[in-house]
């Protein structure tokens, strides 16, 4: 009797749909992770003519970026892998990079769906008005730096086995990031941590989304946090590819 082996394509759509639906679930999580960005950019108004609308609207996204890399993606990885998802999945005739690329696929319409709602909440309740080329290379600059973040989430779910321990270092990961992220960025902790958070996955992801949303803005020190945010991404998706184990038992 002939064993029927399912194509990739087959496979990579029945993942997503099930992955899909979990994502639906638990809309509950989902919620909160987007209304974080949401509720900073409403409490921000007054800072859109003294800042900036691009610098606010890339503070927002960039404090979305991290909610959904770290306390999104990395607490479902450990989650499912903690209650033998991904063991079964493996044992099954589907490979191992469709598992993976199923979850990212998700969790970048996420970023999409989160960025689309800052630039709606932006335009019509803090007045931002910026061009389409501004949002479309503002699109792509969140894709750039939402890997960036994923990447930091799946090296803390390859570094750390306990799902309870994922989620306690992600949350003490995304708190100080985006603590010392925002008040780094304003020169409130001094100089010299300000220059860090600038070139920090924190402050990189901002200027490129800032300097994304103005076209016209984009400069040799753009370009620059650009590459970091590159180099960053690549390191931290080789060390959470390599410590990464499917199971907790090993």
């Amino acid at each position: 009797m002939d064993r029927q082996i399912p194509k990739t394509s087959e496979v990579l759509s029945a993942l997503l749909r099930a992955d899909l639906t979990t994502q639906w679930r638990n809309r509950r999580s989902l919620r909160l992770v987007l209304l974080v960005p949401v509720i900073i950019l409403l409490t921000w108004k007054g800072l859109v003519d003294k800042m900036g609308g691009g610098f606010v609207l890339s503070s927002c996204i960039t404090i979305g970026l991290i909610s959904i890399g770290l306390m999104g993606y990395s607490n479902t990885i450990a989650r499912d892998r903690d209650r033998g998802i991904f063991q079964r999945l493996r044992v099954s005739p589907v490979p191992a990079w469709a598992i993976m690329a199923s979850r990212l696929i998700v969790q970048i319409g996420m970023i999409l769906v989160m960025t689309v709602i800052i630039f709606v909440v932006g335009y019509f309740y803090d007045g931002i008005r910026l061009t389409i080329g501004g949002y479309l290379i503002c699109l792509v600059m969140t894709l750039a730096g939402g890997a960036l973040y994923l990447g930091l989430g799946q090296a803390i779910v390859g570094r750390i086995q306990n799902p309870e321990t994922v989620s306690s270092t992600s949350r003490l990961v995304y708190f100080a990031f985006i603590m010392i992220g925002m008040l780094g960025q304003f020169g409130t902790l001094g100089k010299q941590v300000e220059r860090l958070v600038n070139w920090s996955p924190y402050g990189v992801v901002q200027k490129v989304l800032d300097a994304g949303l103005i076209p016209g803005s984009w400069d040799a020190t753009a370009t620059l946090a650009l590459l970091f945010t590159i180099v960053y991404t690549l390191i931290l998706a080789v060390l959470g590819s390599r410590w990464f184990k499917w199971d907790t038992k090993r």
